[in-house]
């Protein structure tokens, strides 16, 4: 069975996956529409998913104090703003709120144009690659 589901910023909440959200001087690559989203004139650091910046301008992406980097963060539920904020792993900014935490696993994300559902945590996936042959086309001079 799958652990630490009460804060993972994935599979602890529900909703939708929204991308690069972005509040006040922070921003997010991918947060999920059921967890707290900040709102956009909010410096609150409260917003936590995959692909985190504070002390950043997320609508151009301009990277002003890199040591506020981090690429997981749990989910948290701090009333202001998280005095000490837990990333998975060691692939964090030096900024001094932001504590190394255990690696719950590998996230990826997968698209599907015919799904009608996805295995919930817990269950294999098998790999099946389907190879469709493109048509050539014909210009007129081969006629």
């Amino acid at each position: 069975n799958a652990r630490n589901m009460e804060d993972d910023p994935v599979f602890g909440v529900d909703g939708d996956l929204a991308f690069n959200w972005a509040y006040s001087n922070n921003g997010a690559r991918i947060v999920l529409s059921g967890g707290y989203l900040s709102p956009a004139d909010t410096n609150d650091d409260n917003t936590h998913g995959l692909g985190n910046h504070f002390s950043c301008n997320p609508l151009t992406g301009e990277n002003t104090l890199p040591k506020w980097a981090h690429e997981i963060a749990n989910i948290q539920n701090c009333d202001i703003s998280c005095a000490r904020l837990i990333i998975q792993g060691t692939d964090h900014g030096s900024g001094s709120k932001l504590i190394s935490g255990p690696v719950y696993g590998n996230y990826a994300i997968y698209v599907s144009t015919d799904a009608t559902f996805f295995p919930l945590p817990g269950h294999h996936l098998d790999i099946e690659i389907v190879v469709e042959p493109k048509p050539k086309f014909t210009t007129s001079n081969e006629l």
